[in-house]
């Protein structure tokens, strides 16, 4: 249990807005949870409201609780470990894997392997079901996810990718071959207005919210296309329903693609997170981590490359 005690000076400002200022061992959500749990005192009284305005003179009192146990259990999940230390770690992820527990999934997930490696994760966050999620990958997408192990790191990443200075790439094969090598897709992303389960390109007035992926061309292959994309916001599902709505749907995805065949069976989507360039939480360094490509995946291509060659 901690409880610290702070003097407000020369400043007005939202109340977890200047916490976050002033705390940096914890994450915003982090405040904000303390505040809306009743853990925030401004002048004696008990302060629930995140947008409660301080300024100078006030006297703010944070009290803060062991962290909960998760009601979660450690699960013995083989992990492919790109990086770590004892402030992040990147983690490969492969196919079928879903990153964090939810009514559909309250066992073997990403967290639940998590808890059994790094232990300490679980507080970390501030979000129960989520212990050091930075962002995160669709079930059935591969690749390079990175996951903070103190809430200092876990502030800091989700700030550099909020400022886009994290670097996060993917490789993807579609359906269709590209009138140019490279574009950007710039359109809004929010539920669909029909099925509750399912994104879509929604106008911002609608309840949309911004959304950017860059692509480019690597590789023809007829009438399939190896891209790389490069995503500048992180909407559920984004490079998915991006490509749908450009007509180059991912090979293999079950709910954007009408699910071609390609003679390999794919455990879902074409759509691999190949590399994940950030800066070290604490040091600074950059860190440049790539996933290699899944056997699948590569057989794919392997495939597609060969009806090109014979055709």
């Amino acid at each position: 249990m901690r409880e610290i005690t702070l003097q407000v000076k020369n400043t007005k400002d939202r109340l977890d807005r200047y916490l976050a200022t002033q705390l940096s061992d914890l994450s915003r959500s982090r405040l904000q949870q303390l505040i809306s749990e009743g853990n925030v005192k401004v002048n004696e009284q008990i302060c629930k409201s995140k947008k409660a305005t301080v300024q100078e003179g006030d006297r703010i009192q944070i009290h803060i609780p062991p962290a909960k146990p998760l009601q979660l259990q450690a699960e013995e999940i083989p992990l492919d470990i790109l990086y770590e230390d004892e402030h992040l770690i990147i983690l490969n992820k492969p196919a079928g894997l879903v990153v964090h527990p939810a009514a559909s999934h309250e066992g073997g997930t990403l967290v639940n392997a998590l808890l059994a490696h790094c232990p300490d994760i679980a507080g970390v966050g501030g979000v129960q079901r989520r212990p050091g999620i930075v962002h995160r990958l669709d079930k059935d997408t591969t690749g390079a996810i990175a996951i903070a192990k103190t809430d200092q790191a876990h502030q800091n990443l989700q700030a550099q990718l909020k400022a886009k200075t994290a670097r996060r790439e993917y490789l993807g094969i579609v359906c269709g071959a590209p009138k140019t090598e490279s574009g950007t897709v710039d359109a809004p992303i929010g539920r669909h207005p029909k099925d509750r389960k399912k994104m879509a390109v929604v106008p911002i007035e609608k309840g949309g919210r911004p959304a950017v992926t860059h692509w480019r061309v690597k590789e023809r292959l007829g009438n399939y296309t190896l891209m790389h994309f490069q995503l500048e916001t992180g909407r559920t599902h984004q490079i998915r329903v991006h490509s749908a709505h450009i007509k180059l749907p991912i090979v293999g995805d079950p709910i954007y693609s009408s699910n071609h065949s390609v003679g390999v069976n794919l455990l879902g989507q074409a759509l691999h997170a190949w590399r994940l360039t950030l800066q070290h939480p604490v040091s600074g360094e950059v860190i440049e981590a790539i996933a290699p490509l899944p056997e699948t995946f590569n057989t794919l291509l392997e495939i597609l490359r060969r009806r090109i060659q014979y055709s």
